[in-house]
C-alpha cells in the first residue's frame, strides 16, 4: 500500500505542476506585452501576478527592484520560486523520474524533453526577446504532455489521480487570478475613459491568460464586463478552464478513484460534490459580492478537497 500510495501522489502532483507551468507560462506572456502598451507605475501592472504567485518580498530581496524583467526572470526561469515555470517543470520530472516504469515511455520523454528545453533558460531569453517563444514552448508541452497522457495511459486508478491533480491546479488557478482583480477593481474608473480604458485592457489579460477571450466573445456580446468575466471563468459549464467545468471533473476523477477504494473515503466525495453543487446552483453575484468574500470561501472549498485528498491517499502509514 505504501508503494501504491507513493505512485498515487507522484502521479497527482505531475498533474499539478505541469498545469501550473502552462498557467504560468499563460500570465506571464500575457502580462509581459501588456505592460509595453500600457501606461502607468509598472509595479501596478505586475501586483496582481505577483501576488498570485506569493507577492514580491522574495523578488525583491533577490533582485533588489519589481520592474518587468525581474518579475519574468523570477515567473519564467528562478527554480528557488516554486511557482516559477522551470521549477514547475523540474519537479513534474522528479516525480516522472520515479514511475518510469509505470507510465508511458512517450510521457516520460515529453516531459524530459522539456525539461531539457526549459530548465536551463535564464535571463538572455529576454535580452534576445525570446520570452512570448519560451512562455509559448511551455504552454504547448504542457498541452503535448497531456494530450500524451490521454491518448496512451491506461484508465486506472493513475489516471484518476492524475487528471485530479491537473484539474484541482486548474480550478485554484482561476480563481486566485480572479481574487487578485477583483481585489483592485477600481470604481472610479467607470468616470473616467482613460482609467476605464486601462481597467478594460487588464481584464482583456485575464481572459487572454486563461485561453478565454475567443470563447467569451462569442458567448457574451455586451464588451468587456468584469462581472460578466467573472460569471464566464467561474460557472460556464462548457468552458474547459472555467471553475465549473475543472471541479466536475475533478468530481469524476475522485469518483473514479472511489471505485478502486469503494466506500473508503466518503468525505472527499462529500467535498468535491459540495463543490460541484455551489458552482452549478449559485449565482455569480453570490460569489462576486464585495461584502461577502465569496471568492475566498470557493477557494477553501477547492483547497478542502485537495487536503482530504493529501490526508486519505498520502499520509497512510
Amino acid at each position: 500500500m505504501l508503494l501504491l500510495s507513493r505512485l498515487a501522489e507522484n502521479l497527482f502532483w505531475i498533474g499539478r505542476y505541469v498545469e501550473r507551468a502552462e498557467n504560468t507560462a499563460r500570465l506571464l506572456n500575457v502580462n509581459y506585452y501588456a505592460t509595453l502598451e500600457m501606461t502607468g507605475r509598472m509595479r501596478e501592472h505586475w501586483a496582481p501576478l505577483l501576488e498570485l504567485t506569493g507577492g514580491e518580498g522574495r523578488l525583491r530581496e533577490k533582485y533588489g527592484r519589481v520592474d518587468a524583467r525581474s518579475v519574468s526572470a523570477w515567473l519564467a526561469f528562478d527554480q528557488g520560486n516554486p511557482a516559477s515555470i522551470a521549477s514547475s517543470v523540474l519537479r513534474a520530472r522528479e516525480n516522472a523520474r520515479g514511475l518510469r516504469d509505470r507510465i508511458p515511455s512517450e510521457m516520460w520523454e515529453a516531459l524530459n524533453r522539456t525539461y531539457l528545453n526549459v530548465c536551463f533558460q535564464n535571463e538572455g531569453v529576454i535580452d534576445s526577446d525570446g520570452l512570448f517563444e519560451f512562455c509559448a514552448s511551455a504552454r504547448d508541452a504542457s498541452q503535448f504532455f497531456f494530450g500524451i497522457a490521454f491518448a496512451t495511459l491506461p484508465r486506472d486508478e493513475g489516471w484518476s489521480f492524475l487528471r485530479a491533480g491537473q484539474m484541482l491546479e486548474r480550478g485554484d488557478n482561476v480563481i486566485r487570478v480572479l481574487q487578485t482583480h477583483y481585489r483592485v477593481l477600481d470604481g472610479q474608473a467607470q468616470g473616467d475613459p482613460a482609467q476605464r480604458a486601462v481597467q478594460d485592457q487588464r481584464w482583456v489579460s485575464v481572459l487572454k491568460g486563461a485561453s478565454a477571450y475567443e470563447a467569451y466573445r462569442k458567448r457574451v456580446h455586451s464588451g468587456i464586463d468584469p462581472a460578466r468575466i467573472g460569471e464566464f471563468l467561474l460557472l460556464d459549464e462548457y468552458f474547459p478552464r472555467s471553475v465549473r467545468y475543472s471541479a466536475e471533473n475533478l468530481h469524476d476523477a475522485l469518483t473514479q478513484i472511489d471505485r478502486w477504494h469503494p466506500g473508503a473515503h466518503p468525505e472527499i466525495l462529500r467535498l468535491s460534490r459540495w463543490l460541484v453543487a455551489r458552482l452549478q446552483f449559485t449565482g455569480v453575484e453570490d460569489i462576486l459580492e464585495r461584502e461577502d468574500p465569496g471568492l475566498d470561501e470557493l477557494l477553501g472549498d477547492i483547497n478542502r478537497v485537495g487536503a482530504a485528498i493529501n490526508a486519505a491517499y498520502f499520509q497512510q502509514e
